[in-house]
């Protein structure tokens, strides 16, 4: 028998806010990320979401060392756990764990701090964006592939799982996860730290 997957979003999902833009300005400073969000913003309405992130994060990160960047996140990511983890989510997720489902966090964030939250967590299996390096192993800014998120999300979930994947749960809170949220026999909302069960199919 198929073990059952489960999927949920991380920001505004098992987090109630944003955790690029704080773990940016840990690494980088936060007079350095206030910089660099003009002219990310312009990509934004010029050229759309995903263009601004790489714009930011390439004017953030470039030329910074993978190594001291991956500590930093490890760092970040068990603060995330300690800390920021909505504890109504965070039970639900413990749930599908001791029902012996395959547990996935499926994110637009960085893999230099999901890694930290999907170990500290046991979460089976972590599709999320990845930053680039060159041969340095230096961050060029770049994100290695596409940002995770929207359609992108389901792409990689049909990478992972075969191009018949189908999620018996989906948890998420935006635009950004309906795609992934359509793939689910019970998709579920998450609003300010709360499941959404007036939304759940």
């Amino acid at each position: 028998m198929t073990t059952p997957v489960v999927a949920f979003d991380f920001d505004g999902t098992l987090t109630r806010r944003d955790t690029l833009l704080p773990f940016l300005g840990a690494v980088a400073g936060r007079v350095n990320v206030a910089r660099a969000l003009g002219p990310a913003a312009w990509h934004f309405v010029a050229r759309g979401r995903d263009d601004a992130k790489e714009q930011l994060l390439t004017r953030v990160l470039r030329g910074r060392d993978r190594a001291e960047i991956a500590a930093a996140g490890r760092a970040y990511g068990a603060h995330l756990v300690a800390r920021a983890i909505v504890p109504p989510v965070r039970d639900r997720l413990v749930w599908h764990q001791r029902e012996g489902h395959r547990v996935m966090i499926v994110s637009a964030s960085l893999d230099v701090y999901l890694s930290e939250v999907a170990r500290a967590l046991a979460i089976d299996d972590l599709i999320c964006t990845e930053l680039e390096t060159d041969a340095a192993d230096r961050l060029t800014g770049r994100i290695l592939g596409a940002n995770c998120r929207g359609a992108e999300k389901v792409a990689r979930l049909r990478a992972r799982l075969g191009d018949d994947a189908k999620l018996l749960w989906a948890y998420g809170d935006g635009s950004g996860d309906e795609a992934m949220l359509a793939l689910a026999a019970n998709p579920v909302r998450v609003r300010r730290g709360r499941l959404d069960r007036s939304r759940t199919a």
